[in-house]
């Protein structure tokens, strides 16, 4: 049996502001932009901690949950819920609580779990629209923004004739077509800002990703009202690929993936290759 990875899930409440005391106020407007506030705001953190290792023949598990459970409340749960991290949480009096910043704190705090097992997957939801992630892989911080729009289209291959196209696509060849409310989740990293702790610009991000997908496509018939899909079948793989061409060396920082939730039960994925 080879490796085998788990992942655990906590929640913790905190409260940080994007303020360095260290800087004056128009220093502060300046770096932090429309984030900047000398006061707090909270978020309900969500928490993913991958760790992989090999099954202990004697009891069939990675590693006993509890154990990780355990290094978590003591070294997440108890320094950071229903804190002000700027304030309460060690290395942070001077040091931004972005989520890149964040992310190589647990990185580092981490590292050594019990029984043996590596951590190699960390994932950081600051809301249900915004979340970071770190790697062991290739030690990278990316930071996922996530957007919506709603567009029909009708999958059909005229060359196919009408009963092959039925045969392959059901309802989804529908003559009058039909619509999905889209998920889009765009990552991307880029090197982290020693004073801002950010890689990525988030509103020149969501500028750019509102002026090529979300604006452009959102309710509208992605076969008669966008250009670029004219003569193409409007699959979900078809329409994740033309987004991830239409963001790559536009957005800020690099482009490393791309998923378009067509359904809850259907997701597809466009990553950057080697």
């Amino acid at each position: 049996m080879g490796f085998v990875t788990l992942t655990r899930k906590i929640g913790f409440s905190s409260g940080h502001r994007y303020w360095l005391a260290t800087r004056s106020e128009s220093e502060n407007r300046s770096l932090f932009g429309r984030w900047a506030s000398p006061f707090n705001h909270g978020h309900n953190y969500v928490l993913w901690v991958s760790a992989r290792g090999l099954v202990d023949e004697s009891n069939g598990m990675v590693v006993n949950i509890k154990w990780i459970d355990d290094v978590l409340k003591e070294r997440v749960i108890a320094r950071f819920d229903q804190k002000s991290i700027n304030d309460e949480v060690d290395g942070f009096a001077d040091r931004s609580p972005s989520l890149e910043n964040l992310l190589i704190h647990f990185r580092d705090e981490l590292t050594g779990l019990p029984g043996g097992v590596e951590t190699t997957h960390l994932k950081l939801e600051e809301t249900p629209l915004l979340y970071g992630e770190w790697t062991k892989e290739n030690d990278m911080v990316t930071i996922t923004r996530v957007y919506e729009f709603a567009a029909s289209h009708r999958l059909d291959v005229p060359e196919l004739g009408q009963d092959e196209n039925v045969r392959l696509f059901g309802k989804c060849n529908n003559p009058n077509g039909h619509g999905h409310n889209y998920v889009l989740e765009v990552t991307v990293s880029g090197e982290i800002n020693p004073v801002t702790g950010m890689s990525v610009d988030l509103g020149a991000l969501d500028a750019v990703c509102e002026e090529e997908v979300v604006g452009r496509y959102d309710h509208k018939n992605l076969d008669l009202d966008i250009p670029e899909f004219a003569g193409r079948n409007t699959t979900s793989e078809v329409v994740a690929a033309e987004i991830y061409d239409r963001l790559d060396g536009v957005v800020p920082g690099r482009l490393e993936r791309v998923r378009l939730f067509e359904t809850e039960r259907n997701v597809f994925e466009v990553t950057r290759g080697l």
